[in-house]
Formats: structure tokens, C-alpha cells, sequence
């Protein structure tokens, strides 16, 4: 009876969950209208990056954009946009704040998540920064490995 009622509970607790996730992708608008990018767009721009590399680092249909071995870039299982790093936390605090990005969960204070809602062009740029950002970071070893970029 016990693990009848722990069963129950746990099922609710996925149902609330799975109720929170279409709320959300109803309020960025992914349930009611196709956006102008997607993953295979997020991914064609990502590997134009000299030494960008993309692997599923933690299962279940992720996308992470990785340079030198760090990530730059991540695409969710849920699909709801693309995570990107920015300079600092309050640059990313400042996209957070215009509207143009969202808190990235799991992820550090500098990081966004650029719904699907988001321009190309915008998208474009911040993969862009955010590769650099990565890149800068590495070590001169690994910077002198990869490719220059154009």
C-alpha cells in the first residue's frame, strides 16, 4: 500500500511538471507558432567556428557547442532555445531585463537562454560571442591548435 502511494505522488509530481513545461512553451509562443530559428540553424551557424565541436554530453537529445573541450553553446532536450555565455553576469542580466534572453537554468549567472522567438541575426551574434568568450579563455596551447577565425 505504501509503494501504491508513493507511486501516486510520484506520478502527480510528473504531471505538474509536464503542466509547468507546456505552460511555458505556450508563453514563449512554441505551441502556437513556428519561430524563425531552430536547431538545425543554431547547429549550421556553430559549425562554422574553427575547432567548434558538438557532442550529447549528458543524454537525451542535448546539443552542446563545445571549443577546446568548454562548452559555448547548449541546446536543451526541451528544445525551447539555445544557452549562450556572455561577458559577466550583468551583461546577461541586462538581455534578461530588455527581453531579448531568459535565465539558463543549471547554468552560471552568465549564461542565457535565447528562446526560438529570437532574430537570426541576434542569435548569430551572441554564438558568436560566445565562442570568443570561450576561446579567449583557453589556454595558449589550446588557442594556438585551432584554426584561426576569419
Amino acid at each position: 500500500m505504501q509503494q501504491m502511494m508513493m507511486q501516486v505522488r510520484f506520478m502527480g509530481s510528473v504531471l505538474r511538471r509536464a503542466a509547468m513545461r507546456i505552460k511555458r512553451l505556450e508563453r514563449l509562443g512554441g505551441l502556437r507558432h513556428p519561430a524563425p530559428m531552430s536547431r538545425d540553424t543554431v547547429n549550421r551557424i556553430c559549425a562554422t567556428f574553427p575547432g567548434a565541436e558538438v557532442s550529447d554530453p549528458w543524454g537525451g537529445g542535448h546539443d552542446a557547442w563545445k571549443v577546446g573541450g568548454k562548452m559555448f553553446a547548449c541546446i536543451g532536450s526541451m528544445d525551447l532555445g539555445v544557452a549562450v555565455k556572455t561577458p559577466d553576469p550583468e551583461t546577461a542580466q541586462m538581455l534578461i531585463d530588455a527581453g531579448v534572453g531568459e535565465r539558463a537554468k543549471y547554468f552560471h549567472r552568465s549564461w542565457v537562454l535565447l528562446p526560438w522567438g529570437t532574430g537570426e541575426d541576434e542569435i548569430a551574434h551572441r554564438l558568436g560571442q560566445s565562442y570568443d568568450i570561450i576561446r579567449a579563455a583557453l589556454t595558449r596551447k589550446a588557442q594556438a591548435a585551432l584554426p584561426p577565425r576569419p
